[in-house]
């Protein structure tokens, strides 16, 4: 599946939708600013991935703080066969300027 805008997440969101949302940065950029997503920084997610093994084949939404170490998590996931895994276009930094 292609990847996510800020705007079609915020939407998603602001509508009360149940989303498996991740962010990977680290605690310090998380504490600053969050979307309520669950944390799990990009270097820890290999040792993580039995938290995320129930969603496999559920559509899985990353986000950092400008997309680059979510699409690395996106590739990542999806090697470990997670069949719908979408990468938040400009990360947090475009959500958080909607």
């Amino acid at each position: 599946m292609a990847d996510i805008t800020a705007a079609e997440l915020k939407s998603r969101i602001e509508s009360g939708e149940q989303l498996n949302l991740i962010d990977v940065r680290e605690p310090n950029e998380y504490e600053a600013s969050n979307i309520n997503a669950k944390l799990i920084p990009l270097a820890t997610l290999p040792n993580r991935l039995e938290e995320l093994e129930g969603l496999k084949n559920e559509e899985v939404i990353i986000h950092c703080k400008s997309g680059r170490r979510s699409a690395n998590a996106q590739q990542f996931l999806q090697a470990q066969g997670f069949t719908n895994v979408r990468n938040v276009i400009g990360g947090i930094d475009a959500y958080l300027s909607l």
